[in-house]
Order: C-alpha cells, then sequence, then structure tokens
C-alpha cells in the first residue's frame, strides 16, 4: 500500500515534487481557525494501517508547531502505523547551549516535542555546532540529508573557475567537501562576532586568484553580515563579483537586498525564495524512502 502524503502549510511545488518521487498517495487536510484564533484541523483520508509522511517546513517553527503535533497525534488515533516528517529547515538547532543564567537551551525541549509525536525525520543540513549528530537530542530515527553535492554539482555547471571560501573556520570542513567534489580550490577566513550585526572578517591572500570567481558558500544566510562584508573585501582585491550560496536562506529584514546588490545570491529550495536554484527533492525523497 502506498504511504499517505500530507502538506502542511509548506511548499506546495516542492511538496508535489516529493509525493511524486515517493509514489504516495496525497492527502487532504481540513484545516482553518475559529474567531478566537485557536486551529481546527481534520483528516479527510483513512489511515488505519497506513505509512503516512508529513511534509512541514519548520522555518517559522512557532506558527507551524501545534498544528504539526495536533496532525500526528489524530494521524496516530486514526491508526496509522508509522508517522515521519520531512522537514527542508529544521528549526531551533542553533539554540544548543545556555550562555546566560536561565536561558532556554531550545533545542532540547524541541527535540523532545516531535520525538514523542513522530517516529521518523528527514532534513536538510540541519545546524550541528555543538552537537554531533541529531540523535543526541532526538530519539526517533532520524536522516540528514547533505546539500554539499547538490551544491557542488550546481557550482561545476554553472560556474567557470570558482575559488570557494568558507565565512569561518567552522565551515572548513564541509566547504572543503564542496570544493573537492566541485574540483575547485578554497580558502578558509577568520571572522570576529562583536555582535548580532557587527562582524569583521579577515582578507584572505587572494592576489593569485584574480581569474577565478569567488564562491562563498555557508549553511545558513541570516542578517548576511558576514557574507557582505566579505564580499566588500573580495571586492577591494578587485576579485569577480562573488556567488554567495546558502543552504538555507533565511534573509532576516533587508539582508538579501543588501547582499544581491553586491553579489550573486543562490540558495537551495529548502526555504521558497527569489534565490532558489539548487533542487534538493530528490535528494529527500531517496531518504525518506528508505525510512517508510
Amino acid at each position: 500500500m502506498k504511504p499517505l502524503f500530507f502538506n502542511l502549510d509548506s511548499d506546495p511545488q516542492l511538496a508535489a515534487n516529493l509525493a511524486e518521487q515517493i509514489n504516495a498517495d496525497t492527502g487532504q487536510l481540513d484545516m482553518r481557525h475559529f474567531p478566537d484564533g485557536e486551529s481546527y484541523l481534520r483528516v479527510m483520508n483513512e489511515c488505519d494501517g497506513r505509512s503516512v509522511i508529513i511534509f512541514c517546513n519548520l522555518y517559522q517553527p512557532d506558527s507551524k508547531t501545534l498544528r504539526l503535533i495536533f496532525l500526528a497525534d489524530t494521524l496516530r488515533s486514526l491508526g496509522a502505523t508509522r508517522i515521519g516528517l520531512i522537514t527542508p529547515y529544521l528549526a531551533y538547532m542553533r539554540q544548543d547551549k545556555a550562555f546566560n543564567p536561565g536561558e532556554c537551551v531550545s533545542s532540547r525541549p524541541f527535540s523532545a516535542l516531535l520525538s514523542s509525536h513522530l517516529d521518523w525525520l528527514v532534513t536538510l543540513d540541519p545546524h550541528l555546532h555543538r552537537y554531533n549528530a541529531l540523535d543526541e537530542i532526538y530519539t526517533l530515527e532520524s536522516t540528514v540529508v547533505h546539500a554539499a553535492p547538490m551544491i557542488a554539482e550546481w557550482i561545476s555547471r554553472s560556474i567557470d573557475k570558482p575559488l570557494l571560501i568558507g565565512p569561518d573556520s567552522e565551515s572548513e570542513q564541509w566547504v572543503s567537501h564542496v570544493a573537492q567534489l566541485a574540483g575547485a580550490p578554497f580558502q578558509v577566513l577568520t571572522k570576529i562576532r562583536h555582535g548580532d550585526y557587527d562582524v569583521e572578517v579577515s582578507l584572505p591572500e587572494v592576489e593569485r586568484w584574480h581569474d577565478h570567481t569567488p564562491v562563498l558558500v555557508d549553511d545558513i544566510i541570516s542578517s548576511g553580515r558576514t557574507m557582505l562584508e566579505t564580499v566588500r573585501h573580495l571586492q577591494k582585491a578587485q576579485l569577480k563579483k562573488a556567488c554567495c550560496i546558502g543552504v538555507h536562506g533565511l534573509f532576516s529584514d533587508s539582508a538579501f537586498n543588501a547582499l544581491s546588490s553586491e553579489a550573486e545570491i543562490v540558495t537551495c529550495n529548502s526555504i521558497p525564495h527569489q534565490s532558489n536554484q539548487i533542487e534538493i527533492s530528490q535528494a529527500l525523497s531517496i531518504a525518506a524512502k528508505e525510512l517508510l
């Protein structure tokens, strides 16, 4: 029997691609809000004895998580055998340490909540900084899909003579991996962060790369300050116009406008945005099929 696939508040095109590639039946939901703002949710399909996939992209988690839990609980009550989640962007991974007394390390209660309602999880390059793997905090089955091969393929196809640049030492391992896959040289910068919007970036030794296109790669583009500062250093070194690639384009405030005025911006379609050029549906669907 085919699995059932429900799209919960997420990108309809990516959802359609995933459902087709997984060969799943598309489930139907009746959802609305009561006048007091509470959510109404009804599953319109027979679920008894079936595996179910929920596609819910958690890049705006506070507005989506409650309905995700309601849906998973309802599916379980209707007899679904296994319930999995595909979320290209996994929220609450960056808050992995209490830097000040009383701070919530929100990655832990969030992971406990999802683990208690779901059987498995597929996501794309979560922000693993102080955690080595998802199973340090998630107790469900999980598969992390890596964007490096997809990014490297796009670079190889789209950019002549790329020079890959990592924004900081934390990025060296996976930026070097992308560079290796793309058959390109790379450099990694040093970074000093003075505040959320105050970042100092070193000027790399790039004088011998003037005939290359600098390609900045990072997992998340949020404020964009690190990339913007780096691009301006590269401009002073008289390099070609840079290309900035992000796995997840969050683009807070005016980050995209500021950055796109200085460089080409390319992201994976993990979060719907005009910069999406790198398709992730095939990799996510392969991972999901292995967990069904």
